[in-house]
């Protein structure tokens, strides 16, 4: 879907995203990485980070997709992955759960609850629904800088899911949890439970076991080597915070 937006920015922001447009970082530059907080993240990924805040989506009175093959929940299986996740990543980092229970919380507070980790990436756990013949993980990012993770975590998901059919893979998508925060935030579908296969799949503890272990290692080799070897970044793109009102992509 083509979205238009209106945006007006004060002179001197405009002149400082105007230069970040003209003058975008790429690859073996000694540009520095991300620190801190950033509007726009028109800058290159994270590298050095010791903070993963984990996101496991929706949650409470709201379950997000439900299998029509295996009857489980996308909130049962995005806490489920979360804390796997978040286990695997314990040792080497400093591990966020946005909720470790069956809550529900408010996708601008998950926002705010993000920016509070300045030296922090945000990764968003959700699986997918679509039509039958869809499979396969996707990653959806807005950030510039959020882009290399995006890229990694891609490729690890890619090796987990041996088949994959229509899916859309990598995704540059304007949501709350990809626009919004001020750090590099990334949103992973693990795959599409409206499938019949990968739902019994995903059903699988062992399964979601190798999603959390692959995505662990994404996150590893970004903080140690940033974004090195994933490709030129994308172009800024300045558009204003997602909201409720947006079209819906």
């Amino acid at each position: 879907m083509k979205l238009l937006f209106k945006f007006i920015l004060p002179l001197t922001l405009a002149a400082f995203v105007t230069s970040c447009a003209t003058h975008a970082p790429t690859h073996g530059t000694s540009t520095t990485y991300s620190r801190g907080l950033d509007v726009y993240g028109h800058r290159p990924g994270p590298k050095g980070f010791r903070t993963v805040i984990i996101d496991a989506g929706h949650g409470g009175k709201d379950s997000g997709a439900s299998s029509p093959h295996t009857g489980q929940m996308e909130k049962q299986l995005t806490l489920d992955t979360a804390k796997r996740l978040a286990a695997q990543l314990s040792g080497d980092f400093h591990v966020v759960l946005m909720r470790s229970d069956d809550t529900f919380v408010e996708l601008d507070d998950r926002v705010a609850r993000a920016d509070h980790y300045p030296d922090g990436i945000l990764v968003s756990i959700h699986y997918n629904s679509g039509p039958s013949n869809l499979r396969g993980p996707e990653s959806y990012y807005w950030r510039v800088d959020s882009h290399g993770l995006a890229v990694r975590c891609q490729q690890a998901l890619n090796q987990v899911c041996a088949v994959k059919s229509g899916n859309r893979g990598m995704v540059r998508r304007h949501i709350r949890l990809t626009r919004n925060p001020q750090i590099p935030c990334l949103l992973l579908e693990c795959g599409y439970i409206s499938n019949a296969a990968e739902s019994r799949l995903c059903a699988d503890p062992a399964y979601r076991q190798k999603l959390a272990v692959a995505i662990a290692g994404a996150i590893r080799t970004q903080a140690a080597i940033g974004d090195a070897g994933t490709g030129p970044l994308p172009a800024p793109i300045n558009s204003p915070p997602s909201s409720a009102h947006d079209p819906r992509q």
